[in-house]
């Protein structure tokens, strides 16, 4: 570059200057950018060697670029220098403006600091402004033109001239630094946007895939999928399903969308599905197939969550699980009925009879007077006891009292007819059964057995029970009867039961004896049983031998 004693920069530096900045936005990559600012200080601004030395994200700066000989480029370049030196260094000195010069005179004290430094070898200055070997000029970079944070320091050695540079020499250094900033600033930005469009568009393909992962999954699941809709109009509603769930129920694709599975699920399901729908989780359930049955489904339900919005989606796998419920149930069956006859067996006879009746004692009528008293006692000593009527509704109170919701099952009077009904207990045993299995073997027992069954069931209302003891014992339970029902209902049982049983081609006959008891609330089950057997043994006794005989 021209002495700055002359009047005027030539054209050809203006240029050289000019053409140095230029390059600087020509870079494709910042470190293009870091080169090309290393090869303008040798290039456009007139010295020999050119180092640009960059802020690490750790505060430390490494030497990033060097222009001017390639020996030294290939023994520096990389190494790094510790951010405490640099600030020593930035300190010391001459300050002009935002550079920093460091005569030889001081600069001998930097010689063993970790900066990686190359030194350059040449006579002593014989003159005050001649530029010595040992001297150092640094040109910082900020961010935000020059009131941001370090972005990296420039070093340049060896003006061209001999000489230390002037006011136009030192304009030129700090007006390049400004601009080798900006570059340095943009190019690191492109690298950012570069390597952030590289990472979107990778998690744009793994997006993709797992989107394509879970069509497939979704689509090819060996069990049923589905995914509805949560919250708006159109709660529930089946967004989309799978070929395995439109096989299951029987239903294309079409159809299925234009239903929710509270429209296919049993009524009687109708309260758990809803459960399990708002909190998520597992359901055993019935769904209804085309054909109109119902077929056993477990449902797992994933409620799948926006963030921004709440709740969206509920993504149901419908599991079959017919088969298992069916051997459940039968296993529920065989726990609770007779293996031979089908009938309730004893044990479901006792929780039937205990569902109906409490340990209390339902208490005779009162008069108004004394329902009101008992009443009003009874509010008085609940409030006593911290307790409030409120607290107790649809609940029994232990004891008693106006807000006993209990329905007390009471045994009508036989000698007194005044329309009282109740739980009728009949207890049967069949006469002359004994003769048959001793005479024609257990399989002919059996058979008879069955048949007896068959026809008492025949013989009873839909929602009376009649269960099977044990051996050729049978209990009737009849709600609702009163006591000429009640002896209405055992002569009829009685009369099915007399006519002649075909077995293998043979007629056998069997008769029967009924004890009528009654379930009340203070018994117990054994002792309502005890007590229809000892009625069914008086009956038994009281009845002629003739009437009695099997053949």
């Amino acid at each position: 570059m021209e002495a700055e004693s002359e009047p005027y920069v030539r054209l050809a530096t203006m240029r050289q200057l000019h053409q140095a900045v230029a390059d600087l936005n020509t870079a494709r990559s910042l470190a293009d950018t870091l080169q090309t600012v290393a090869d303008g200080i040798v290039e456009g601004l007139g010295y020999e060697l050119g180092c640009v030395n960059l802020v690490r994200p750790d505060g430390d700066l490494v030497i990033a670029a060097f222009a001017g000989n390639a020996a030294a480029e290939a023994l520096i370049t990389g190494r790094v220098g510790s951010r405490d030196s640099w600030n020593r260094r930035l300190s010391m000195g001459e300050a002009w403006d935002d550079l920093r010069f460091i005569p030889h005179t001081e600069g001998w004290v930097l010689l063993d600091d970790d900066v990686p430094q190359w030194h350059t070898e040449g006579p002593e200055p014989r003159f005050e402004d001649e530029w010595h070997p040992l001297d150092r000029l640094y040109a910082p970079m900020y961010a935000s033109g020059g009131g941001g944070d370090l972005l990296g320091v420039i070093s340049v050695d060896r003006p061209r001239n001999g000489r230390r540079p002037g006011a136009w020499g030192r304009e030129a250094l700090r007006m390049y630094a400004s601009q080798a900033a900006i570059a340095i600033s943009n190019a690191r930005l492109r690298a950012n946007m570069q390597r952030a469009l590289v990472r979107l568009e990778r998690e744009q393909q793994a997006l993709r895939a797992s989107e394509e992962s879970f069509r497939q999954a979704f689509e090819y699941a060996p069990s049923g999928m589905a995914i509805a809709e949560m919250g708006g109009d159109q709660q529930g509603r089946l967004l989309r399903t799978n070929d395995a769930l439109c096989r299951l129920l029987g239903r294309p694709v079409s159809v299925l969308r234009r239903y929710s599975f509270a429209d296919l699920v049993h009524p009687e399901d109708i309260g758990t599905l809803l459960r399990t729908s708002a909190e998520g989780g597992r359901a055993e359930l019935r769904l209804s197939r085309r054909d109109g049955t119902y077929l056993w489904v477990s449902l797992r339900n994933s409620v799948v969550a926006d963030a921004a919005d709440g709740p969206r989606f509920l993504l149901t796998h419908v599991e079959d699980i017919e088969e298992r419920k069916r051997h459940e149930l039968n296993l529920a069956h065989r726990a609770s009925h007779d293996a031979l006859t089908g009938l309730p067996n004893s044990a479901e006879l006792k929780s039937r009879l205990s569902a109906r009746i409490c340990e209390r004692p339902h208490s005779p009528a009162a008069t108004a007077i004394e329902a009101l008293d008992a009443a009003y006692g009874d509010v008085e000593s609940s409030l006593t006891h911290g307790y409030q009527a409120d607290g107790y509704e649809g609940e029994a109170i232990p004891g008693g009292g106006p807000f006993d919701h209990h329905v007390h099952t009471v045994a009508p009077d036989p000698g007194h007819d005044d329309g009282t009904k109740g739980l009728a207990v009949l207890f049967c045993d069949l006469d002359g059964f004994k003769s048959i299995n001793d005479r024609f073997g257990h399989h002919t027992g059996d058979a008879v057995l069955i048949e007896v069954a068959r026809r008492l069931s025949t013989c009873v209302r839909d929602g009376d029970t009649v269960a099977r003891l044990g051996g050729d014992e049978f209990v009737v339970l009849a709600d609702g009867l009163g006591a000429a029902d009640a002896a209405d209902l055992a002569v009829r049982l009685r009369n099915a039961i007399i006519p002649p049983i075909r077995v293998d081609g043979r007629a056998v006959r069997v008769g029967a004896s009924f004890g009528i008891g009654w379930a009340e609330c203070g018994m117990t089950v054994e002792e309502v049983l005890r007590s229809a057997d000892q009625r069914m043994y008086v009956e038994k006794r009281s009845r002629s031998k003739v009437h009695r005989r099997a053949g």
